[in-house]
């Protein structure tokens, strides 16, 4: 399967504007999957102004998104705040896939960091459980930046069949080394290949730090074959890899941790 890493800087609170991007950006060549950082439909400090710049499934956005992935035969991962279904008045930090058969999904983030120049808590609402997607003929994992680095999220996605990790991130620069270390780690203890897709750019002093990669289930990276962002920013950048979905079934006999995991007798609940 071919996959975009679009490494851009969204303009922010311009829903408009990031959407006429998104899909310049996918016209510049054919993938099976093009992935777009975290909250890039309205970009990420957007403060009190998040529910005005959500999505709801079905609204305009979303139906453009839709109508786009199938016409283009790309599908598409992106980030943007959703209006909770559950929860009136709130607003999930949201990964939306967008299938190019027609088929659609969400995955809200679990760990919504508070610390350090952070405010995510406060904005909006976490959920607590994570689960694979269809994607044709394949399931993929969705995880959005914060949760990467508790890794009972990614081994939850890997347990229940995820065949791909696709996690998408609006981290500063000041955390790129601490991902350069947890991204293989994902990908080896679950015997899973894993994209990772990062911003760029600075947003209201916050000054983003791209880092974008695909690594096989090995955890080694896949190098790809740079595509020029038309009309962005000298840090942008867009990457065409090539991924094999199968490697994961031939790796993991050799290194069989689920296997494992899942064999192991469960723990007592307590002594007589």
């Amino acid at each position: 399967m071919r996959l975009m890493l679009a490494e851009l800087a969204p303009t922010l609170g311009d829903l408009g504007a990031n959407l006429d991007r998104l899909e310049r950006t996918i016209e510049l060549e054919p993938v099976d999957l093009a992935v777009f950082p975290e909250l890039f439909l309205s970009g990420y400090r957007v403060g009190d102004r998040v529910r005005q710049l959500s999505v709801t499934h079905g609204d305009a956005v979303h139906q453009r998104l839709s109508a786009f992935a199938q016409r283009s035969r790309t599908s598409i991962v992106v980030g943007a705040p959703v209006r909770s279904t559950d929860r009136p008045g709130e607003t999930h930090n949201a990964a939306l896939l967008f299938g190019a058969d027609g088929t659609n999904a969400t995955q809200s983030k679990r760990f919504l960091p508070t610390f350090g120049p952070f405010e995510e808590g406060g904005l909006f609402t976490a959920t607590n459980t994570s689960r694979p997607v269809r994607w044709g003929g394949s399931s993929i994992g969705l995880e959005i930046c914060y949760d990467l680095f508790f890794p009972e999220v990614s081994r939850e996605l890997a347990v229940r069949g995820a065949e791909l990790l696709v996690a998408i991130s609006a981290a500063p620069v000041t955390s790129r080394r601490l991902f350069d270390r947890i991204l293989p780690a994902r990908a080896i203890e679950n015997g899973l290949p894993v994209v990772y897709v990062n911003r760029v750019g600075v947003e209201d002093g916050l000054v983003f730090g791209g880092g974008s990669i695909a690594l096989d289930a090995r955890g080694e990276l896949l190098r790809g074959r740079a595509i020029v962002a038309p009309s962005g920013r000298p840090e942008e950048r867009i990457e065409v890899v090539e991924l094999d979905l199968t490697q994961a079934e031939r790796w993991r006999p050799l290194r069989p941790v689920l296997r494992d995991l899942t064999q192991r007798p469960s723990e007592p609940t307590g002594s007589a």
